[in-house]
Protein backbone atom coordinates (compact mmCIF):
# COMPACT_ATOMS: atom_id res chain seq x y z
CA UNK A 1 0.00 0.00 0.00
CA UNK A 2 1.32 3.44 -1.11
CA UNK A 3 0.52 5.72 2.55
CA UNK A 4 0.64 9.75 1.72
CA UNK A 5 3.69 11.59 2.98
CA UNK A 6 1.19 13.62 5.24
CA UNK A 7 -0.21 10.04 6.80
CA UNK A 8 3.38 8.64 7.39
CA UNK A 9 4.10 12.20 9.48
CA UNK A 10 1.05 11.17 11.15
CA UNK A 11 1.81 7.42 12.39
CA UNK A 12 5.28 8.95 12.94
CA UNK A 13 3.40 11.19 15.84
CA UNK A 14 1.84 8.94 17.10
CA UNK A 15 4.87 6.69 17.68
CA UNK A 16 5.83 9.79 19.27
CA UNK A 17 3.33 10.22 21.68
CA UNK A 18 3.44 6.31 22.64
CA UNK A 19 7.01 6.81 23.71
CA UNK A 20 6.22 10.25 25.88
CA UNK A 21 3.13 8.04 27.36
CA UNK A 22 5.68 5.75 28.18
CA UNK A 23 8.13 7.58 29.75
CA UNK A 24 5.24 9.56 31.77
CA UNK A 25 4.60 6.73 33.08
CA UNK A 26 7.89 5.62 33.56
CA UNK A 27 8.90 8.57 36.03
CA UNK A 28 4.85 8.78 37.38
CA UNK A 29 6.07 5.39 39.49
CA UNK A 30 9.13 6.47 40.34
CA UNK A 31 7.36 9.28 42.14
CA UNK A 32 4.34 7.11 43.71
CA UNK A 33 7.10 5.33 44.96
CA UNK A 34 9.62 7.83 46.63
CA UNK A 35 6.08 9.35 47.72
CA UNK A 36 5.39 5.59 49.58
CA UNK A 37 9.00 5.90 50.77
CA UNK A 38 7.93 9.34 52.32
CA UNK A 39 5.02 7.86 53.61
CA UNK A 40 6.29 5.15 55.87
CA UNK A 41 8.91 7.62 57.31
CA UNK A 42 6.19 9.70 58.37
CA UNK A 43 4.95 6.58 60.09
CA UNK A 44 8.43 5.63 61.77
CA UNK A 45 8.96 9.46 62.57
CA UNK A 46 5.03 9.39 64.95
CA UNK A 47 6.60 6.13 66.46
CA UNK A 48 9.87 6.64 67.06
CA UNK A 49 11.46 6.53 70.59
CA UNK A 50 13.83 8.63 70.99
CA UNK A 51 16.48 10.55 68.55
CA UNK A 52 15.60 10.22 64.37
CA UNK A 53 18.14 10.76 61.65
CA UNK A 54 18.17 11.60 58.48
CA UNK A 55 20.50 10.40 55.93
CA UNK A 56 21.88 12.72 53.05
CA UNK A 57 23.98 11.28 50.06
CA UNK A 58 26.17 9.08 52.15
CA UNK A 59 26.04 10.87 55.76
CA UNK A 60 23.71 10.13 58.61
CA UNK A 61 22.42 13.21 60.64
CA UNK A 62 20.70 13.47 63.48
CA UNK A 63 17.50 15.42 63.36
CA UNK A 64 14.72 16.82 65.19
CA UNK A 65 11.43 14.85 65.23
CA UNK A 66 9.38 17.97 63.99
CA UNK A 67 11.49 19.48 61.79
CA UNK A 68 12.40 16.03 59.60
CA UNK A 69 8.57 15.58 59.29
CA UNK A 70 8.11 18.86 58.04
CA UNK A 71 10.62 18.21 55.62
CA UNK A 72 9.12 14.99 54.67
CA UNK A 73 5.67 16.37 54.01
CA UNK A 74 7.08 19.47 52.01
CA UNK A 75 8.67 16.64 49.61
CA UNK A 76 5.93 14.90 49.31
CA UNK A 77 3.21 18.48 48.64
CA UNK A 78 6.09 18.68 45.72
CA UNK A 79 5.76 14.63 44.78
CA UNK A 80 2.34 15.10 44.46
CA UNK A 81 2.43 18.06 42.45
CA UNK A 82 4.57 16.05 39.79
CA UNK A 83 2.64 13.67 39.96
CA UNK A 84 -1.07 16.08 38.90
CA UNK A 85 1.32 17.17 35.78
CA UNK A 86 2.34 14.31 34.87
CA UNK A 87 -1.20 12.71 34.87
CA UNK A 88 -2.44 16.65 33.27
CA UNK A 89 0.16 15.85 30.56
CA UNK A 90 -0.73 12.39 29.64
CA UNK A 91 -4.58 13.23 29.28
CA UNK A 92 -3.53 16.02 26.69
CA UNK A 93 -0.96 13.59 25.35
CA UNK A 94 -3.84 10.69 24.58
CA UNK A 95 -6.58 13.40 23.94
CA UNK A 96 -4.26 14.06 21.02
CA UNK A 97 -3.42 11.00 20.15
CA UNK A 98 -6.88 9.98 19.71
CA UNK A 99 -7.71 12.44 17.50
CA UNK A 100 -4.59 11.86 15.16
CA UNK A 101 -5.17 8.13 15.36
CA UNK A 102 -8.82 8.61 14.29
CA UNK A 103 -7.48 10.78 11.37
CA UNK A 104 -5.22 7.93 10.41
CA UNK A 105 -7.51 5.32 10.18
CA UNK A 106 -9.97 7.69 8.06
CA UNK A 107 -7.32 8.03 5.37
CA UNK A 108 -6.06 4.80 5.52
CA UNK A 109 -9.51 3.36 5.18
CA UNK A 110 -9.68 6.15 1.75
CA UNK A 111 -7.01 3.74 0.34
CA UNK A 112 -8.90 0.37 0.70
CA UNK A 113 -11.95 -1.10 -1.46
CA UNK A 114 -14.23 -3.48 -0.31
CA UNK A 115 -12.23 -6.19 -0.59
CA UNK A 116 -9.56 -4.88 1.18
CA UNK A 117 -7.40 -3.97 -2.04
CA UNK A 118 -5.59 -0.80 -2.67
CA UNK A 119 -6.74 2.00 -4.77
Amino acid sequence: MDIAKDTQDKIAQLQLFEQNLHSFSTQKRNIQSQMLEIENALKEIETAQGAVYKIVGTVMFHSEKGKLAKDLKERKEVLDLRIKSFEKQEKAIEEKAKILQAEVMAELEKHMDKDGRTH
